[in-house]
């Protein structure tokens, strides 16, 4: 499929897009992560992992990994049409569902305003945020150095998604709606899962995901 159809696709994705609390309560905090045997081949084995923590707690509750071949190439602002397979069979096969999810991406800080949180939310209508350690789009200031403080991402005057600082002396995370909450519960949400610069979820999915990547390289048994 060519990028301008791509581009259209993603063009609908954000007109279904709703970035406002459409939610009773969360309870339920899960964090969705992606990792491949080989970044810069096409097409190659990948991993994908669910961990969902009890929000009060912060501790896990349930975690999930599942292995598969992503076939699409790396292209930038594409992101969801390489992952999204292997993010909804994790989905398709998880035996427990968060409240809501984080996913190590953009969710409307996009330049069509539709990340791959955005497209994950809309796809399966659950509640997701996005949470990236870089920023791909909108510009904002540094956020002043204190834990809880963030700076809103804008682009031409429109408020994107914002630059949070989740940890004393480490650099911003960037959060935006994915799907069904708004940008200020979507902060909120991320600074009461923080611990590090990363919120638990996502970490705690990545941690999970490089173990496994390890002992599948060295051949080992995964699970």
């Amino acid at each position: 499929m060519k990028l301008e159809e791509l581009k259209k696709k993603q063009l609908e994705c954000a007109k279904k897009v709703v970035a406002r609390d459409e939610f009773n309560e969360i309870k339920t905090v899960g964090g969705m992560d992606l990792t491949f045997e080989d970044l810069k081949k096409t097409p190659t084995r990948a991993w994908a992992s669910l961990v969902v923590l009890d929000l009060e707690t912060l501790k896990p509750i349930y975690e999930l990994v599942v292995e598969g071949e992503v076939s699409f190439p790396y292209v930038p602002t594409f992101l969801a049409f390489r992952e999204m397979p292997l993010l909804l069979k994790l989905y398709e096969k998880a035996e427990v569902k968060p409240d809501a999810y984080f996913i190590d991406g953009q969710g409307t800080a996009h330049p069509r305003g539709c990340g791959i949180a955005s497209h994950f939310g809309v796809e399966t209508g659950e509640v997701t945020v996005g949470v990236a350690k870089t920023r791909l789009f909108g510009y904002a200031k540094e956020p002043p150095n204190e834990r809880g403080a963030f700076t809103y991402l804008r682009y031409k005057g429109r408020v994107v998604g914002a630059a949070v600082r989740t940890k004393e002396n480490a650099q911003p995370v960037f959060v935006s709606p994915g799907h069904r909450i708004s940008l200020k519960s979507a902060i909120e949400l991320v600074l009461k899962t923080s611990r590090y610069r990363v919120p638990e979820p996502t970490r705690l999915a990545h941690n999970l995901l490089q173990k496994v990547r390890r002992k599948a390289l060295k051949g080992g048994r995964l699970f």
